[in-house]
């Protein structure tokens, strides 16, 4: 019977040429295996932000459609039923005996939001008063820290407060950190209003049929040319139509005529009391720099989401107008509430100064995304228009 041949039975010359056969077998097997490793890992971090990797065993015509599905960055790892890509302002309560009751209940289309003091709450309260809870999420962005004191009005539990001490009243500030255009997206319309706005000749249902009818994607109420602090002309209201579009002036500085295309001869509304349909104010949030917090300027470029010509789809309507009364609020506090007003402190002229410096700031910043942006095209690039220069 031949014996059996183990290793330690080898001669020493054998051994060491077997042992080394082993040695370098082992060694691919390990290499393969880490390299396999470190290609598995490589495989998952590509893949970590997209569909979980189960289309290779799907068919064909089934892979391919996965593969096109678009979805929210972040969302790739849930299944697509279950993302939640907006959100709303609605209050929820805490407890309810039906939810099939609740989603009978007609929800709210539009959107009111203004930027708010304390010494205008009567203002702000007939303003308020015209727009139905039925159709309107009332938003109130309080700049001077008083929220308490305005308990006592009917609809103050249903409006949403926040409140920021010294911030801007509504575009730069509160509008660009609450108003994302992902939380207005269930709402037709926003109205993003000034506090000194008199509503004595204002519907708001009625003035929305006229925007809807008239196809109008950004407006804003015409102002009472006898009552109202008129800065710009295009903003007054004409009392023979039901919407203008474009103002005529044909002596002095700014001149405006029939083929006048640029603002503010068309295509123009004042951020005093403006209504945009919510594809226009996705367009116009992401305009909103973050950093300039009075937003002058901003107005010139409106018609840029416009949705379409600005000359068509931006307008004044007529039918249904405004006061601007014209009240000094920002930039004036109290020093303490007991004070008389001889002891208010009046901030405007730095304000206003502040304001003027944004604004050459923001055309510079206008002017040089159009310089850098190759693949931008101005529709508005060759206008002909007023003399006066933005």
């Amino acid at each position: 019977m031949k014996p059996y041949l183990a290793v330690f039975g080898l001669p020493e010359s054998k051994k060491r040429s077997w042992l080394c056969s082993v040695f370098i077998a082992a060694s691919l097997i390990c290499g393969i295996y880490f390299l396999g490793f470190a290609s598995v890992g490589k495989e998952y971090k590509e893949q970590k932000f997209t569909r979980w990797p189960v289309i290779g065993s799907m068919s064909g015509v089934k892979a391919a459609k996965c593969k096109n599905q678009r979805m929210p960055i972040g969302s790739e790892p849930l299944p697509s039923g279950i993302v939640a890509e907006a959100s709303d302002l609605e209050m929820r309560p805490l407890w309810s005996a039906s939810t099939k009751k609740e989603k009978k209940q007609k929800r709210p289309m539009s959107l009111l939001a203004i930027a708010v003091g304390i010494q205008q709450k009567e203002v702000v309260n007939r303003i308020v008063g015209k727009f139905p809870s039925s159709d309107f999420i009332v938003m109130l962005f309080h700049y001077d820290g008083v929220v308490e004191k305005w308990g006592d009005l009917s609809w103050s539990d249903r409006a949403i407060h926040i409140s920021a001490v010294n911030q801007t009243k509504w575009y730069a500030w509160f509008a660009k950190r609450f108003l994302h255009p992902d939380i207005v997206a269930e709402y037709d319309y926003v109205f993003i209003w000034d506090e000194d706005i008199g509503v004595e000749n204002f519907n708001p249902s009625r003035y929305l049929s006229v925007v809807k009818e008239q196809g109008l994607e950004i407006s804003q109420p015409a102002l009472d040319r006898s009552k109202s602090e008129v800065h710009f002309p295009i903003t007054a209201r004409n009392r023979k139509s039901t919407v203008h579009r474009r103002m005529y002036k044909y002596k002095g500085k700014g001149r405006c005529f029939d083929n006048s295309t640029s603002p503010p001869c068309t295509g123009w509304v004042e951020i005093m009391a403006p209504v945009f349909s919510k594809a226009a104010w996705r367009c116009v949030w992401y305009m909103i720099q973050n950093d300039l917090i009075h937003a002058w300027g901003l107005d010139t470029q409106l018609g840029y989401c416009a949705q379409g010509d600005r000359a068509k789809n931006v307008g004044v309507v007529d039918s249904e107008y405004i006061v601007h009364l014209g009240l000094p609020t920002l930039g004036v506090f109290n020093k303490t509430e007991a004070q008389s007003e001889t002891h208010k402190v009046d901030n405007r002229p730095e304000v206003r100064m502040q304001s003027h410096m944004e604004m050459l700031l923001f055309k510079k910043r206008w002017e040089n995304a159009v310089v850098h942006d190759k693949c931008w095209f101005d529709p508005y690039q060759s206008p002909v228009n007023h003399t006066t220069k933005w």
